[in-house]
């Protein structure tokens, strides 16, 4: 049954896949058999001369973003890597998904992801931010930390694109795929994590993605946010398809699949069928705690706000509009702004400036300790802060009568500054 599912997957012609796919008896078994085969018991080196480096293609069976980041996870947490190394694939349902140091206030659009019901998530590798569907293959190499070797990874996916499409590719200096020496890459973000004993290299492959939603997901204005996160740097992106249309990303899983296994682990040499002959093959995994215990709560802090808001580094957000002429008195003449900053602290508010011209400072309800704004504090940088704002206006408006005039222009823009971020 595992041999048919894998045919209809890949439907590679040249190879038979009776000969090759492989599935071990614990292929499709539950994680606890999985984990007996890959303890994390050391292999010393006289073992190692007797058993040399086997690999496997896993493929999730999951398009949830949370969970094939658990399941990436678990298994550089879990899994012995020793004599084994593994290339997992997975694909996600539209999504974000910034690097482990970013903000994601910086990097995507709030606003339109929140509209489009995308999910924001924050990886633990570093590195910058993509944007996923369907349309993208993600491809995580897993090694031990001591054979960890981005470019041999990046030079296999480029073979692939060779033998199986006759699509040129080069592997710039900065570790880029780059097809027709035009394009940034098709291999939309590079990331690694490296710890021990383990570590891992992982990046996407765009084929067939919307690349307008692409676009208004990543677009963002000038925000007025300070911050010491890293950040992205923006490049011309291009699909696959549209270089070659007959690229589709269930042959670029057989295609890579196939390359990563009859590639020589240590000199990256073919090692053609008889190579192939000697590898796991390729399993279907079900990333479910029935297999992998602990997997749902991986999944369940890396979808948590605390992890994906929560890990940002500290920032300010700094605001300002310009009082509409009306609001000013006769003598005051000239441009005159109201000035808000906002402090954020591991996706806390710790602090609100708001600073008013001369020609508002008469406003009702606005001097001093501005109790509708400083209520802010302590709100998590969220939609519960709007609401909160929203609350104190209310109160506000109960105690002093309907807003009007100047004290509405300084709360519109309070709304603005939560709102636009």
């Amino acid at each position: 049954m595992a041999q048919a599912m894998a045919q209809n997957m890949f439907r590679i012609s040249q190879v038979s896949l009776n000969n090759v796919v492989r599935c071990n008896a614990y292929a499709f078994a539950p994680a606890t058999s999985q984990a007996k085969a890959y303890s994390s018991a050391s292999t010393t080196d006289k073992e190692k001369s007797k058993n040399p480096i086997q690999k496997s293609v896993f493929i999730s069976q999951s398009t949830d973003i949370f969970t094939n980041l658990a399941l990436e996870d678990w298994m550089y947490r879990n899994f012995n890597f020793n004599n084994h190394h593994v290339l997992l694939m997975w694909r996600n349902s539209p999504c974000v998904v910034i690097g482990r140091h970013q903000n994601p206030w910086v990097e995507t659009n709030t606003t339109n992801v929140a509209h489009q019901g995308m999910e924001i998530a924050r990886r633990n590798s570093g590195g910058g931010t993509v944007y996923h569907d369907r349309g993208n293959l993600n491809l995580t190499f897993f090694t031990k930390r001591e054979e960890y070797n981005r470019r041999n990874n990046l030079e296999i996916v480029s073979r692939a694109l060779f033998r199986e499409w006759g699509i040129e590719s080069v592997i710039t200096p900065r570790e880029d795929i780059v097809v027709k020496n035009t394009y940034k890459q098709q291999i939309s973000g590079t990331a690694a994590k490296l710890g021990r004993p383990n570590a891992y290299h992982h990046c996407t492959l765009l084929v067939d993605v919307n690349k307008v939603a692409l676009r208004q997901s990543l677009h963002k204005d000038d925000k007025g946010i300070v911050t010491n996160a890293t950040q992205s740097v923006a490049s011309p992106i291009m699909n696959l398809c549209e270089i070659n249309q007959h690229v589709k990303v269930e042959r670029m899983l057989g295609a890579v699949g196939w390359e990563y296994l009859r590639t020589c682990p240590e000199t990256l040499e073919d090692g053609g069928q008889d190579l192939i002959n000697k590898q796991r093959g390729f399993q279907l995994i079900n990333p479910t705690d029935n297999w992998f215990p602990g997997l749902n709560k991986l999944k369940e802090e890396l979808s948590s706000w605390d992890w994906r808001f929560g890990k940002t580094p500290k920032f300010q957000v700094n605001k300002s509009f310009r009082v509409p002429k009306e609001f000013l008195g006769e003598g005051e003449m000239g441009v005159q702004e109201l000035k808000v900053s906002l402090e954020v602290n591991k996706g806390i508010i710790d602090d609100v400036t708001l600073k008013l011209p001369p020609g508002l400072l008469s406003t009702n309800g606005f001097h001093g300790e501005v109790d509708v704004v400083t209520s802010l504090r302590g709100q998590p940088f969220s939609e519960r802060a709007v609401v909160s704002l929203e609350n104190a206006l209310h109160d506000m408006s109960t105690k002093e009568g309907n807003l009007q005039g100047k004290s509405q222009f300084v709360m519109n823009c309070m709304r603005q500054v939560m709102q636009s971020v």
